[in-house]
């Protein structure tokens, strides 16, 4: 059974930092995609980051964008989102999740937007 387990989130105060990490188990895939996603209460869920296994190649929604940073250890089948300079508005339930890569030639932000698997959300706490 594919399972994505996510770790690390917690309270936290206002410009700190938190690094969250995304397990993977019975996933024996090479060439993938991970994005991170997050879902505020009463909001909708919205995309983070995406980063591709194959090379490195990372995108972040505008808000994180110079504050958080993914990285992938291909190894560890791992996923990394550090978190720094954290605000009261990132404050939400993190979602790891990955995309197999079936046609090298969708752009990355395609292959976040067709997620695979999921894993069951971390919460990050951010007080002011």
């Amino acid at each position: 059974e594919v399972q994505f387990v996510e770790s690390g989130g917690g309270l936290v105060q206002a410009g700190g930092s938190l690094r969250l990490s995304c397990a993977a188990s019975g996933f024996n895939i090479d060439d993938y995609a991970i994005g991170w996603f997050r879902q505020a209460p009463g909001k909708e869920r919205e995309g983070v980051s995406c980063i591709k296994s194959s090379d490195g190649n990372a995108n972040y929604t505008e808000s994180v964008r110079g504050r958080f940073t993914t990285s992938i250890d291909n190894a560890k089948k791992t996923a990394y989102l550090q978190m720094n300079s954290l605000k009261p508005e990132d404050t939400a339930v993190y979602y790891c999740a990955a995309h197999i890569v079936w046609d090298s030639e969708l752009s990355l932000q395609s292959m976040c937007d067709d997620i695979d698997y999921w894993g069951k959300g971390t919460l990050v706490t951010v007080s002011s």
